[in-house]
């Protein structure tokens, strides 16, 4: 059982860890390539630097949860997070940024979410799924805390001033995260209340459930990154107004929330495969109403709205849905090594997105979007169909 207060203290500590290390580089960006004179480009490598190192550290982090616990991992993460906020304070030349965005990146992959899923599954088996919907509601909004923050902190006092304050914060995050419990779900005794098995039990299954699970999971990592980077880009690239564009893409937090709250109250009566399923459609139409952005604004913002519902859903589903599919007790090793192809994505798309519509345009890029989104459709499909609460038993291999 997961108390209330354990879950408000890691949605809280969510809040600070993510609008201190991945959402940093949206609000401190520009003024530090003012004061270096570097192009975005360069500045941005600095956090594709960082979404590199979750990818190659994700296995580890995985692995020092099953084996730890969430409590001394997030700690640690967390002080490193301050650490590597220090290090950019500290900066003055190429290597020293890098350096810190590495260190971040590191801060990042044992702080943000799938360290705080691993922790809850870690402690509540499949009774965790309700705690990971909450926590994402709070870590939902730390662009909208931590980006105010930031442009204030850095218009009165300089964008290192505004580091120095983020590694204040990861500090307090610290704290919160030092009350994560250690002990470990064990399964009911015999006579108990069972949970339904994990679905996929034979090595086959695991095989199939987890590359399945791998492809959704990498597909929207890859789009989230890109969109956080490109959707006004791709909107204006259309023939939307560049304030109009702006204006529409706040919708995208709205709706993502939204989802979530959504999901809150009413997911426990969804399968998580069918929310796969769900979560993967709204992607994929989203991008058909991008195609049409530049003929209606009303498209535009259904193609923002409905983005952003689709990615909110496919955040909660990338922690759920492990549970049904695996062993609770495999959740932290298994999932540590299939979301590590997501990062790599994730630092790959912005310098995709920025070479398609420059080169191509936007429709073209818009159009191998809903081409992915497709193919995160059929992989749901696929797995909703093979291991589904109607899914047929298995065989042994």
């Amino acid at each position: 059982m997961i108390g209330r207060g354990l879950t408000w203290r890691l949605g809280a500590g969510q809040l600070i860890s993510w609008g201190v290390t991945y959402y940093l580089i949206g609000v401190l960006g520009q003024p530090i390539a003012d004061e270096f004179g570097w192009s975005q480009t360069k500045v941005h490598g600095g956090f594709a630097a960082a979404l590199l190192t979750m990818g190659l550290a994700s296995p580890f982090a995985g692995a020092l949860i099953d084996r730890h616990g969430g409590r001394p991992a997030m700690v640690a993460g967390a002080l490193v997070g301050a650490l590597g906020c220090l290090g950019l304070a500290l900066a003055y030349e190429t290597a020293g940024y890098y350096a810190a965005w590495i260190v971040l990146g590191l801060a990042m992959r044992l702080t943000l979410y799938d360290a705080a899923f691993a922790a809850l599954a870690r402690i509540g088996g499949r009774d965790a799924r309700r705690s990971m919907s909450q926590i994402t509601l709070l870590g939902g909004l730390a662009s909208s805390v931590f980006w105010p923050i930031g442009h204030g902190l850095a218009d009165a006092f300089g964008w290192r001033a505004a580091a120095l304050v983020y590694a204040a914060c990861a500090l307090v995050s610290a704290a919160l995260y030092a009350g994560i419990p250690d002990r470990r779900f064990e399964p009911p005794t015999a006579g108990a209340t069972l949970h339904p098995p994990p679905r996929a039990t034979t090595r086959r299954d695991v095989g199939l459930a987890g590359a399945l699970y791998a492809l959704v999971t990498t597909i929207a990592s890859f789009l989230a990154a890109g969109m956080s980077s490109a959707m006004v880009a791709l909107m204006i690239g259309l023939g939307v107004a560049p304030g109009t564009a702006v204006a529409l893409a706040a919708l995208r937090g709205v709706s993502q929330s939204a989802a979530r709250l959504c999901e809150v109250a009413f997911g426990a009566r969804i399968d998580p495969t069918l929310l796969n399923l769900i979560a993967a459609a709204g992607l994929a139409a989203s991008f058909v109403l991008g195609l049409m952005s530049g003929l209606s604004a009303l498209a535009a913002a259904g193609f923002c709205a409905l983005y952003g519902a689709g990615n909110g859903l496919a955040t909660i589903v990338r922690g759920s849905l492990p549970l049904a599919l695996f062993e609770p007790r495999d959740y932290a090793r298994l999932t540590g090594r299939l979301v590590a192809p997501s990062f790599l994505a994730a630092a790959a798309a912005p310098l995709f997105y920025a070479y398609a519509i420059e080169t191509f345009g936007a429709g073209p890029a818009l159009a191998a979007s809903t081409a992915l989104g497709a193919v995160a459709i059929a992989a749901a499909i696929w797995l909703m169909l093979r291991f589904g609460p109607e899914r047929p038993p298995s065989r042994p291999s």
